[in-house]
């Protein structure tokens, strides 16, 4: 039996990410993390496309506003509109949140031993997050193969990062090729009941579905 473990925020990337690990898995455990981020309202489309799936699902509850440093998890930090983006790294990076979200899924795909794990980053289309690069991944897939009884047993854990060099608009057309529900997901980076749509996510987003040129069903 193939079994993945999905990161699944409930957002576009890690939806389509589910939809491609669906078509060669027979199990599939969805792993959504509660870190404290002012959008929580993602969690409730994470439970709509976990079900959609029929997945296992998991939640981890890390508090990430107590130590703060992104405008995600800390509500004295503005969530800046697109246009408002300077250079470098941006007010809504995380602090080591991909470093952290793996290190945890690769402790649930021991357990459950699993083949695969599946994170939706994206190095093209992103919003200069160091922990979106593909060296990132290669480097953290070296350390887990060495921190596992798996990666010793020679038996290492694959790190699936499907939507790595794909724009967002080739996210939009993979996500409807593989059948993926769309219209469940969220992205909005403020939260509250409708998306903001000047963030750099709904910005990202809205420009996706644009260029593959078919109108977002979430709208």
């Amino acid at each position: 039996m193939t079994i993945s473990v999905v990161v699944l925020s409930g957002g576009l990337d890690s939806t389509v990410c589910m939809g491609v690990a669906a078509r060669s898995a027979d199990r599939l455990v969805a792993l959504t993390f509660d870190y404290g981020q002012r959008h929580r309202v993602e969690l409730e489309h994470a439970v709509a496309v976990a079900a959609y799936y029929r997945a296992e699902r998991l939640v981890v509850e890390l508090d990430a506003s107590q130590w703060g440093g992104s405008a995600l998890t800390d509500a004295s930090v503005d969530v800046p509109d697109a246009t408002e983006a300077g250079s470098g790294i941006p007010v809504t990076y995380v602090p080591a949140r991909n470093l952290i979200f793996l290190s945890v899924a690769m402790g649930v795909a021991e357990a459950r031993d699993a083949d695969h794990v599946y994170l939706g980053i994206n190095a093209l289309d992103y919003s200069g997050y160091p922990d979106c690069r593909p060296e990132f991944v290669a480097s953290f897939a070296t350390t887990a193969a060495l921190a596992t009884k798996r990666g010793v047993e020679g038996r290492p854990i694959e790190i699936c990062t499907p939507l790595v060099d794909l724009t967002k608009a080739g996210i939009v057309r993979l996500g409807l090729s593989v059948g993926a529900p769309l219209g469940l997901t969220w992205s909005c980076y403020r939260g509250g009941s409708r998306p903001c749509g000047t963030c750099d996510s709904c910005v990202l987003r809205a420009k996706g579905f644009a260029e593959a040129g078919v109108a977002d069903p979430a709208r």
